[in-house]
């Protein structure tokens, strides 16, 4: 309790206030909402980082939800880095725009000797949240949330939907997205998926050849069925593998693809239905391929209804690390990507993003120290405003 007397009243109420004023700022942040409403460039929050366990926090997926909430997902690699590690397939909300966020939760718990990975998120017109990730790269497991997150349904074994490439693609490894995934506007869940039909000596252990495909689900998530193979391992277009999915604006959908072709450039194939009929993979001019996961979103109408990209955009670095996460907009459904902002200078890796109605964007992307595969996942809160001001404003 204070005490005041005339002759000293008002130097301490003065002191009082800069005090509560100076702790007010650290406990909500204050400088950072500032630089944030400003347009000064993103702020930033640690979302999951290593410690006891987990050795490395891993592979985004982030969506936000009907009500506002954003859920986030990761892996928490236990005891190594490596992808075949043992895992938990883990999750924390955010009621308040990504400034605090709740404990973690595990979504799916580790098995021995089976990593529990690729989280594929996806949110429905009314509000359901669809979940789909892998066990051991060997099954896949599909489940849904009523309320924001707060519980799961008992997760439910789809791995019928790979089996049906089998007569066609003899598989070893299979895995959904990483990454949100789309609802279409016929209603259907549309889910990218890669496969690979590694060598017989490591069936499970290696990523490559690999072909891209989709699965779907016409009755919002009940049963899932494959799609046809989307591009194969070819010699022009070499180990299609992590891909997102988007709507265009004519109903048509157009895959982003990861791939490890020489000419370091992401990936483009269409379809009309997002299932069959897909066109010949090109390459996107403009969009660099540093051979990491990215990720794209329709921004929202309010906001342009343009598209927005993101993914380490390392092409005048060296050897091409994954360095330099960058955003791109394009206003002619992904034809070109004249608008770029650097959003995070420093190492970087797989991200995820999710665009609110007012123009806040989330990203999740996975950061380090650059000398080890030992990542955090922090999320950066920016305006669409700020990506589309003009100079060279690159974020630290």
């Amino acid at each position: 309790m204070f005490f005041f007397n005339k002759h000293h009243h008002i130097k301490t109420l003065l002191i009082l206030t800069i005090t509560l004023g100076i702790a007010l700022c650290a406990a909500t942040g204050c400088g950072t909402a500032k630089q944030f409403a400003s347009g000064a460039g993103p702020d930033s929050t640690q979302v999951f980082s290593p410690g006891g366990n987990y050795t490395s926090m891993r592979i985004p997926a982030l969506v936000l939800s009907k009500k506002g909430t954003l859920l986030a997902f990761c892996e928490g690699r236990i005891g190594t880095a490596s992808d075949w590690a043992d895992m938990d397939l883990l999750m924390r909300r955010s009621l308040d725009g990504g400034k605090t966020w709740g404990p973690n939760v595990v979504i799916a718990a580790k098995k021995s000797g089976e990593p529990t990975s690729n989280a594929t998120p996806i949110v429905d017109k009314d509000g359901t949240i669809h979940l789909l990730y892998q066990r051991d790269y060997a099954r896949a497991y599909y489940t849904f949330s009523k309320d924001d997150g707060q519980s799961w349904a008992a997760p439910v074994d789809i791995t019928y939907a790979f089996e049906a490439f089998k007569p066609e693609y003899d598989w070893k490894v299979l895995a959904p997205g990483p990454g949100h995934s789309i609802q279409l506007n016929n209603g259907r869940l549309l889910v990218p998926v890669w496969l690979s039909n590694s060598s017989k000596l490591k069936p499970r252990r290696s990523h490559a050849p690999s072909c891209i495909a989709s699965i779907y689900s016409d009755d919002l998530g009940k049963t899932w069925k494959r799609g046809e193979i989307i591009a194969d391992n070819t010699a022009d277009f070499k180990n299609p593998s992590e891909t997102m999915a988007i709507q265009l604006k004519d109903g048509s959908t157009m895959v982003n693809i990861r791939n490890v072709t020489e000419k370091r450039r992401r990936g483009l194939s269409y379809s009309k239905d997002g299932i069959s009929n897909w066109s010949k993979p090109v390459f996107s001019e403009e969009l660099f391929e540093p051979i990491c996961m990215a990720t794209i979103i329709r921004i929202p109408e309010k906001q342009g209804g343009g598209i927005l990209f993101i993914n380490p955009d390392s092409r005048d670095i060296g050897k091409h690390p994954r360095q330099n996460l960058t955003a791109r907009i394009s206003n002619d459904e992904g034809q070109s990507w004249p608008i770029k902002k650097v959003i995070s200078s420093g190492p970087s890796g797989y991200s995820d993003v999710a665009v609110a109605d007012d123009g806040t964007v989330y990203c999740l992307y996975e950061t380090n120290d650059g000398k080890s595969w030992n990542y955090s996942l922090v999320l950066k809160r920016f305006k669409l405003s700020w990506v589309n001001m003009k100079g060279s404003v690159h974020a630290k």
